[in-house]
């Protein structure tokens, strides 16, 4: 139920733990993202909320130490200021924490990439026979998805009217089940054969936690809690399941709808509270900036998955857009995207309210929470301020930071 797709994202041509002492890259402590710093970073990241969004945080991670920084605020009502530990709905980055457990129960011989869907839920998708966890894993399956395209499990998002009344009848708290967006799915023509082509559909991320829980006889969570979680002492990282609140200091996240003809008859709807079962294995993860960055150095620095698995899981295949090569492509729940200074890899995550970067170059991670809000253009804007971030983070250069401007169009937005 992203506001903004992957496709959609793609913007013109595309060249594509608690908070502690923190220092800067230079050893000092680090600036935040508030007006009166200089620190280049924290001026692309005021670029967010320059253009319109409610919040940001960032969190930058390197031999050298940790960078955080704050703009804007993390209540419209009340004006309160963002904390840099807060928690928030990172939505598709969960897909890489399904995606290490998949492939750990390969490593461990209890699945194979190339079992067909059949093997593990027999009879619960047409053609289960030839779609493989491996095609699952990559968006090759051809599956619809229900949760993102018009007449599946959602009002249409394009109309205001439905939207505006289905969230003043509670419709975002309203629980969905796994097997509901399954079915919803199933019920429409797949978009390709299997294995022919790339769609990204959050259904493929649903089965596999289906296919977790089958293969374990526990679900999701309880996997993925002890599997990585726990043992990287992610503490500030959950599931909710059926909550509809998030734990903790947080951020409100924001969905602006029109109220009248005019460009300021608007409002910005608190949607913070929310059930993400719609979202379930493919989206619902609550996380923080810095279990983030921990959780993607363990995986790309091989403390999770041996070399192999890993190196199938980062072989990524460039994705098109509208027939264009973009700099993104994508592996096996792990994305890859070609900055101007060399490769990053990581995956994005938005849902109603919340959008979250996640990358890293091998020896530096950066996380990105962003409270967006506004009109379409005012999207486009944050999306595209977005990457000058991470442009910045990582090559030193980017919108909003005194360098040469991030290429128009290089948003690397998944689901």
């Amino acid at each position: 139920m992203a506001r903004r797709t992957f496709v959609s994202a793609l913007v013109g041509a595309v060249c594509l733990a608690l908070a502690g002492p923190v220092v800067s890259a230079g050893a000092a402590e680090a600036a935040d993202g508030r007006p009166g710093t200089d620190d280049p970073r924290a001026a692309a990241l005021r670029a967010l909320t320059d253009a319109g969004a409610a919040g940001a945080i960032a969190e930058v991670r390197d031999g050298k130490g940790v960078w955080r920084g704050a703009s804007g605020v993390s209540d419209l009502a009340t004006g309160a200021p963002l904390r840099t530990d807060g928690r928030f709905r990172v939505g598709s980055v969960t897909k890489v924490f399904i995606a290490t457990t998949v492939l750990q129960l390969v490593g461990e011989g209890r699945i194979g990439l190339d079992d067909p869907v059949a093997r593990h839920l027999p009879g619960l998708v047409p053609n289960g026979d030839r779609i493989t966890v491996r095609q699952l894993l990559n968006h090759s399956s051809g599956l619809w998805d229900s949760t993102n395209e018009k007449g599946g499990v959602f009002p249409d998002w394009t109309d205001s009217a439905a939207i505006r009344n289905w969230l003043d009848q509670g419709g975002l708290t309203r629980h969905i089940t796994p097997a509901q967006v399954v079915s919803s799915s199933v019920a429409h023509a797949p978009n390709f054969p299997p294995g022919t082509g790339f769609g990204y559909s959050n259904v493929n991320y649903t089965l596999l936690g289906m296919i977790i829980e089958k293969v374990t006889g526990h679900g999701y969570a309880q996997e993925v809690t002890a599997r990585i979680l726990r043992p990287l002492g992610l503490t500030g990282t959950y599931f909710p399941g059926t909550a509809t609140g998030i734990r903790g200091p947080h951020a409100h996240g924001y969905w602006t709808l029109p109220e009248g003809p005019g460009p300021e008859d608007r409002s910005d709807r608190d949607v913070t509270v929310a059930s993400l079962t719609w979202a379930n294995s493919a989206g619902e993860l609550i996380s923080t900036l810095g279990d983030l960055n921990r959780f993607d150095k363990a995986l790309l620095g091989g403390r999770l998955l041996p070399p192999a698995l890993l190196k199938e899981m980062a072989a990524t295949v460039p994705i098109e857009a509208g027939g264009v090569p973009t700099a993104l492509g994508y592996g096996l729940g792990l994305a890859g995207w070609q900055l101007s200074c060399g490769p990053v890899y990581g995956h994005n995550g938005s849902v109603p309210g919340y959008s979250t970067q996640l990358w890293s170059s091998g020896d530096r991670q950066v996380s990105l929470s962003v409270t967006p809000r506004g009109d379409e253009a005012q999207f486009t804007a944050q999306m595209q301020a977005e990457a000058g971030f991470l442009e910045q983070a990582f090559c030193g250069s980017g919108q909003g930071a005194g360098g040469a401007p991030a290429p128009a169009g290089v948003v690397p937005k998944l689901g």
